[in-house]
């Protein structure tokens, strides 16, 4: 099983973007689908997850400006990102709890994507 991020780069403050995640490989289903951040020097925290059926959890400092999405269909979260600030800046990288053919259910990462934000 795989993760492939996409979607980082650099906004100004105010500024929009937005992340992508796939999984990929031999995946019976996925559970939680989320977005995690590692800003510098500093250790990683999670910034939103979706159930599979649609219920999001966000983390205070992004309620009101980031969207957390999937489209179960394709395998795929998506993070939207509005308003950004410079403190938004970090490495996010996606996370899924995912049930693979006899050997069960499993937390994978992707390899993660910089988002800088400028003042």
């Amino acid at each position: 099983v795989q993760l492939q991020a996409s979607g980082g780069g650099l906004v100004q403050a105010g500024g929009s973007l937005r992340l992508s995640c796939s999984a990929s490989g031999n995946i019976v289903g996925i559970n939680d689908m989320g977005w995690y951040r590692q800003p510098p020097g500093k250790q990683r925290e999670l910034v939103a997850d979706i159930t599979s059926g649609g219920v999001a959890n966000y983390v205070d400092s992004v309620k009101g400006r980031f969207t957390i999405s999937r489209d179960n269909a394709k395998n795929t979260v998506y993070l939207q990102m509005n308003s950004l600030k410079p403190e938004d800046t970090a490495v996010y990288y996606c996370n899924a709890k995912v049930t693979r053919p006899i050997l069960g259910l499993a937390h994978y990462w992707g390899k993660g994507t910089l988002v800088t934000v400028s003042s």
